[in-house]
């Protein structure tokens, strides 16, 4: 199976649960330069939302956020696995971080619909040493 790991680093942002928030900040970060590996955004009560964004480069992400007067909650390690789509594709990694004793305490994971796929691990910062050494990122 090929995939590549890679450490990111992730930011968040909790807004009130309204249509267009997630527009309002996705295209404020593109027009600031931005590039995001990933996005998600979860409810955290009945009118909030957290909206977390992995950034290509963490400097520029909390330069634009500055600059539009957006508070962000970062950074917070995470790691992103890249790979082909196949039957068992995350299986070795979570064995790995499962024999290296590494509790991954979030994930997201979604295919291209063409082969490949992308995964986010969120790892607790006491856990990300030994997550990165049993991945050999």
């Amino acid at each position: 199976m090929a995939y590549r790991i890679r450490r990111v680093e992730y930011y968040y942002t909790t807004v009130e649960d309204q249509p267009g928030e997630a527009y309002k900040i996705l295209s404020r970060m593109a027009s600031l330069g931005v590039n995001l590996l990933a996005f998600t955004a979860v409810p955290v009560g009945p009118i909030r939302t957290q909206m977390t964004l992995f950034p290509e480069e963490s400097a520029r992400l909390e330069s634009a956020a500055a600059g539009a007067g957006m508070h962000i909650d970062g950074p917070h390690p995470a790691l992103l696995v890249q790979g082909d789509d196949e039957l068992g594709a995350l299986v070795e990694v979570h064995q790995q971080l499962f024999q290296s004793r590494v509790n991954v305490y979030a994930s997201t994971a979604v295919t291209d619909g063409k082969g490949s796929y992308g995964y986010v691990l969120y790892i607790r910062a006491e856990d990300y040493p030994r997550a990165v050494a049993a991945l050999e990122v």
